[in-house]
């Protein structure tokens, strides 16, 4: 290892929100990009200078001289690609979610543990301004214990990719939940201290997607004869092992009152706090509730408004440089994967089911 982490970017999709990251550190350096699509490359290129382009993700890990990969593939190919890169010696940064199946995820985190790599995956919520601001305040109990927690991720209307990998379970592993729902799954659970889930009751809906509604800015699309094989909409209740429970209702159509729009709301023995975020922005998204000298209180707490994938990318970069255990981490998102896993489980069996621990 050099005094830089030389990178390699798999995907040229959501790749190049990684590719602007690495590009800010004068410890990094992007040594190679690999899509199946070449016309994709000019998404990063068209910016960044990056000598080596490959077709193959596998040509780009027989390189010697990348020291770790972010993986930005559609979620069916998450795993592979991320055992590939283990075996091949590389660090992975890969999207969310870790992998579409439970078993998927273990193999990961379990090769990178016998590999001894670094594995991190792309919650790059936590990283942001307004979620570090809630969570500094948690961490110095000012809060208390946080007991129960709504959270929700609302689209009117925002079905990505219909008709692509998205909209075919077979290679997206769900709908909303697993698109949407992932990132305030990890968020809340990150925030109310990563409590162990134990069981989870969830229900799924398709009333949108299957009509040919519910596309990007209200459009209608014809279904094609593979048809729309996810839910539109997901709702859950998980209960954890401290007492804990969370709320959760995500969607990619909706009537509802934001266009796009997610939300926390943690209810705490001491105080409360509120994220509420309106198609990305940062204004005036943290809220928090308590008591002092006997007058109920609500403050507006400054921030710092920005965060997001680079603030992620360069904690990844600094615990390669530093050999430190990164966070988020596999065992992190197979957490999130299990209570997905179970939330669909639960959908179908149409009651409460258990969720296995962690090992």
């Amino acid at each position: 290892m050099t005094d830089k982490v030389r990178v390699g970017i798999i995907g040229c999709g959501v790749g190049r929100f990684h590719a602007r990251g690495y590009a800010q550190l004068p410890d990094a350096e992007i040594v190679a990009l690999a899509d199946v699509n070449p016309e994709r490359f000019h998404r990063i290129t068209d910016e960044i200078p990056v000598p080596n382009l490959y077709t193959s993700y596998e040509e780009l890990l027989k390189r010697d001289d990348i020291d770790a990969v972010s993986i930005a593939l559609p979620n069916f190919l998450h795993a592979p690609a991320t055992l590939a890169a283990l075996e091949a010696g590389k660090h992975v940064l890969v999207e969310k979610p870790l992998a579409m199946t439970v078993e998927e995820g273990e193999e990961m985190v379990e090769a990178a543990r016998r590999a001894g790599r670094k594995l991190m995956i792309a919650f790059n919520y936590r990283f942001r301004g307004d979620s570090q601001t809630i969570k500094r305040q948690l961490d110095a109990g000012l809060l208390g214990d946080i007991y129960f927690t709504r959270a929700g991720w609302l689209r009117q209307s925002g079905i990505p990719g219909l008709g692509s990998w998205f909209t075919d379970k077979s290679r997206s592993g769900g709908g909303p939940l697993i698109d949407l729902g992932v990132h305030v799954l990890d968020l809340s659970m990150w925030l109310m201290g990563s409590p162990e889930p134990v069981a989870a009751s969830g229900a799924t809906y398709a009333k949108f997607g299957p009509r040919g509604r519910g596309g990007w800015g209200h459009t209608r699309f014809e279904v094609g004869p593979g048809g729309f094989t996810v839910e539109d909409m997901a709702t859950g209740y998980i209960r954890f092992a401290n007492g804990a429970t969370l709320s959760l209702e995500v969607s990619w159509a909706s009537f509802t009152s934001h266009p796009d729009a997610y939300y926390i709301h943690l209810f705490g023995t001491e105080g409360g706090a509120e994220l509420n975020v309106v198609q990305y922005g940062f204004d005036d998204n943290v809220r928090l509730f308590g008591e002092e000298a006997g007058t109920y209180m609500e403050k507006h707490p400054n921030y710092f408004k920005g965060g997001g994938h680079d603030a992620l990318v360069a904690e990844f970069v600094r615990c390669i440089l530093e050999d430190e255990e990164p966070s988020p981490n596999g065992e992190d998102g197979l957490r999130v994967l299990r209570v997905i896993d179970a939330l669909y489980r639960s959908a179908e069996a149409g009651h409460e089911v258990t969720i296995q621990p962690s090992r």
